[in-house]
């Protein structure tokens, strides 16, 4: 639907512009046709645009290895990669589609599983594990049989930040395919593949043969290689994940008593009947925190109405160093943040000294620019961000180094130009809002006229 209002809008504009064109006779018609095409195409992907400047290469790979093939298709190992380097997915994971070329089905999986068989009432025999031509695959959870396991599997489809823990941002399964090709030449790849991490957000494009992988024995003395290999490559977009933003930044200082809050409604005020305050007597209702299956949130009443808001407080000032205090509030009652991240941009973050409680690693999306860091929580300490109420915050302190050339707290310096949590932008305060220094200048020059008259008087009563 949005695609055609775009192509209608396009086509309004053509005709307006050719009217125009056939009153003043004074256009150009190929380089007419080249704007309204750029124009046609920026309608059509602005909500789609998937590109981070402070992670321009991140990205999930999905990698197909056919290992082996069988008398009626091929056993692949599923690998999905996260090289984002900041956005991971939380529970209850991710979910993997994608629509059969043929007429596939799926014999056995190991490390994951469909969510439906699908209608197999034409076998005889063994039953396939599914059927249906657009299979969903979602993780198998952790503690499973182990003849269930697969290496990398059981995550419960979590995934980690590939800077957070390149370890843990892996995960695979192994499929057995039949009614397939038997050979490189009558494999049909997948298409239409999909991905939610958990909900919406990620585009993928179309599988492509790459080389085929190559593997290491145990021993590392000999290598092996898959038979066939493909490649899905899914980015992600915040516009597309959600229409309002999923968290907030607020502002303080030492030098001043005014605290900037989060704009109101900076995450939508649609859910605003929905919420629940916090000294509400339903909070002690049994079940009122159980996650739902939909991951609908139930949110503490606030005039910003945002899941998590982020508050960056300018604490002292030093004469080498200044010191900031960070803390994230969580006020989505059904939600444990697991594995989070924050990620700031500053252009003091370069010279961060000593970071407490928790863990830091700066980002350098460009090697000439040193100005984002990414902070997350100490494994087993703070890692989990509770849900909302009396434990549901984290805090830490940065101590940075002054660079004296840059250095100032005036005009908001001190404060972040972007935040990011768990990969998603925050929105920020209007920059007129920010805490200001008090305007003590207007003093000096009076200082200044009144030694310089003194010393006036002085010299001519000499004289």
């Amino acid at each position: 639907m949005e695609f055609k209002n775009h192509a209608k809008q396009a086509q309004e504009i053509l005709h307006e512009t050719k009217d125009c064109c056939q009153r003043w006779r004074c256009c150009f018609v190929p380089e007419l046709k080249f704007i309204l095409l750029a124009v046609l195409y920026a309608m059509m992907f602005s909500h789609a645009v998937a590109y981070d400047p402070l992670d321009p290469t991140g990205n999930i790979t999905i990698k197909w290895d056919v290992m082996s093939w069988t008398p009626d298709g091929y056993v692949a190992a599923v690998t999905m990669n996260n090289f984002q380097m900041y956005r991971g997915i939380m529970s209850p994971g991710w979910t993997l589609g994608w629509n059969w070329a043929k007429k596939e089905v799926i014999w056995t999986m190991v490390g994951s599983q469909t969510t439906e068989q699908g209608d197999c009432s034409k076998f005889k025999g063994a039953v396939p594990h599914c059927c249906k031509r657009n299979p969903t695959v979602v993780d198998l959870l952790p503690g499973v049989p182990y003849n269930q396991q697969f290496s990398n599997c059981c995550k419960g489809g979590v995934l980690a930040g590939w800077a957070q823990d390149p370890t843990a941002s892996v995960s695979a399964f192994q499929v057995s395919v039949g009614l397939a090709g038997t050979s490189n030449k009558t494999v049909k790849l997948p298409k239409n593949f999909t991905l939610l991490g958990p909900g919406p957000g990620y585009t993928c494009g179309p599988a492509k043969i790459v080389p085929s992988t190559v593997f290491l024995t145990t021993d590392r003395r000999r290598k092996t290689q898959a038979l066939m290999t493909w490649n899905v490559t899914c980015t992600y977009s915040q516009f597309l994940a959600s229409k309002n933003p999923s968290c907030c930044v607020s502002f303080s200082s030492f030098y001043n008593d005014t605290i900037t809050p989060c704009p109101s409604c900076a995450c939508g005020c649609q859910n605003k009947k929905n919420c629940i305050m916090s000294n509400s007597k339903l909070l002690h209702k049994a079940g009122i925190n159980t996650p739902k299956k939909d991951n609908t949130p139930l949110l503490q009443c606030t005039h910003h109405m945002c899941p998590v808001r982020v508050h960056w407080h300018v604490k002292l000032n030093y004469k080498d160093y200044w010191r900031v205090k960070v803390a994230i509030t969580n006020f989505n009652y059904r939600m444990n943040y697991t594995q989070w991240s924050l990620v700031a941009q500053h252009p003091n973050l370069n010279n961060v000294t000593q970071v407490f409680s928790f863990d830091y690693k700066p980002l350098v999306p460009y090697e000439s620019i040193n100005d984002t860091g990414m902070f997350y929580g100490m494994k087993f300490y703070n890692d989990l961000l509770m849900e909302a109420g009396p434990l549901g915050n984290v805090q830490s302190e940065l101590l940075l180094q002054k660079n004296k050339d840059t250095f100032t707290l005036k005009n908001g310096w001190a404060f972040p130009r972007k935040v990011y949590f768990n990969g998603d932008e925050c929105k920020l305060p209007p920059p007129d809002t920010y805490p200001f220094l008090p305007n003590s200048a207007y003093a000096k020059p009076v200082a200044i006229s009144t030694l310089a008259a003194s010393l006036f008087l002085l010299v001519l009563a000499i004289w």
